[in-house]
């Protein structure tokens, strides 16, 4: 049979080079695509590294001079009323825990950067570094992990003696070579090219993204020990799950008469549900446009070449016919006609993945982890891309086959 195959493509050529042109750019097409979806689904659901369920951020107030309750308050004092707040929460029955940060927690939308040097080595990240300056309950509040398995509570302890925790990628991304550093562990570091100090490592972190929609091939991060406090930094507090009922409107019941220290209140509260929402709205809102423009793409190639063999089949009903009336089974007749596509799809797939080889080199398709070029998945893709033109193929030939099937042998040969 498949003799017979090549034989028909063969002497029905002029036909073939046409649709076999067509399938072509098509599978080209469909990869570019398929690339593109899949490197927006595989960052999205990259691991972020912290967890913000049953979080909330509480802003700070503080009275005014003008206030009837304002209290002359000195630097001192004020940092006091901030940590005195904070210690009121944390004995609140509902609050797992409690942090304060410095342009520090997820989806903030603004990040501080450093640069960190190993200490006696030339090796260093000095690109983009984020930096974030924490109490040592924070990594409790997000639930960071550690690459060597540190639990957040163990991370809190390393904070609290005053070292420091950096991402596993720090120096991998940097010099895009392994490089893990969980092999620096307990060594010490310069920041910001300051030579005359330094900063013992406590432990590596598992990779924290900046976002939903940031590959976490880059997010490179430090974090250390705020010691110092202000009422516009991030009071971030963890609701116990089984207290995550109503939690915003019960805390603002209480402010006023159990969380107003001297001139320091309770302003605002916010859940990360809604933070993350508005933070990446405009992300989310581009996700959904380029989305619907690829599904469109993939509707009008779908509907194009279903068309095209929906045409072929339909010019081919004798041809059917005659096989019938040589006693030819329908399966029969429809495993030849759909071998026909198939074949002829199987014969230009390594050209085009030849193509989409090269369009990825050139940098034509979409970034993931650094690179265009990435072999496991364009074959992945280009796997999508055949078994989907595979499908528009079978439906482009069964729908009309079937049709033409039940069409009496000789009506059919009268007809022609």
């Amino acid at each position: 049979m498949n003799k017979k195959l090549f034989t028909q493509i063969k002497n029905e050529w002029r036909g073939n080079t046409w649709l076999a042109i067509e399938l072509l750019l098509v599978s080209v097409v469909m990869w570019w695509i398929t690339d593109n979806l899949y490197v927006k689904l595989a960052t999205y659901l990259e691991p972020r590294g912290f967890n913000t369920e049953h979080c909330y951020k509480i802003e700070m107030g503080e009275l005014t001079p003008n206030s009837p309750d304002f209290t002359e308050r000195y630097f001192e004092k004020r940092t006091a009323d901030i940590l005195e707040l904070a210690e009121r929460l944390r004995h609140r029955s509902d609050i797992e825990a409690v942090s304060l940060s410095a342009s520090s927690h997820p989806y903030n939308g603004s990040n501080g950067t450093t640069l960190v040097q190993l200490a006696g080595d030339t090796l260093v990240a000095n690109d983009w570094v984020i930096r974030r300056q924490v109490t040592p309950d924070f990594v409790r509040v997000f639930q960071y992990q550690g690459a060597n398995g540190e639990t957040p509570e163990q991370l809190a302890d390393m904070i609290e003696r005053g070292e420091i925790l950096v991402s596993d990628n720090l120096f991998s991304s940097t010099y895009n070579r392994p490089l893990p550093m969980t092999n620096y562990v307990g060594k010490r570091f310069h920041l910001n090219r300051d030579t005359t100090s330094s900063v013992r490592l406590g432990a590596s972190l598992k990779v924290v993204r900046y976002g939903d929609f940031e590959s976490g091939k880059n997010a490179r991060s430090m974090v250390y020990k705020l010691n110092w406090f202000d009422k516009d930094q991030e009071l971030c507090v963890r609701v116990r799950p089984e207290h995550d009922v109503d939690f915003i409107s019960k805390l603002k019941a209480d402010s006023e008469s159990q969380y107003r220290v001297g001139n320091i209140f309770i302003s605002e509260v916010r859940s990360f549900k809604d933070i993350r929402r508005n933070v990446q709205q405009g992300y989310y809102n581009g996700m959904r446009n380029n989305i619907t423009i690829m599904v469109f793409l993939l509707v009008n190639i779908f509907l194009g070449l279903l068309g095209t063999f929906w045409f072929r089949t339909q010019q081919r009903k004798s041809e059917i016919a005659l096989h019938k009336a040589h006693g030819a089974t329908n399966g029969m007749v429809f495993t030849r006609l759909l071998s026909e596509g198939w074949l002829l799809l199987l014969i230009i797939t390594p050209i085009a993945l030849i193509i989409d080889f090269n369009l990825a080199h050139a940098e034509l398709n979409s970034w993931r982890n650094g690179t265009t070029l990435e072999l496991d998945r364009l074959l992945f893709c280009g796997g999508i891309s055949f078994a989907l033109i595979a499908l528009m193929i079978a439906i482009g030939i069964g729908i009309p086959a079937r049709k033409a099937m039940k069409i009496d042998p000789a009506e059919a040969l009268h007809n022609e």
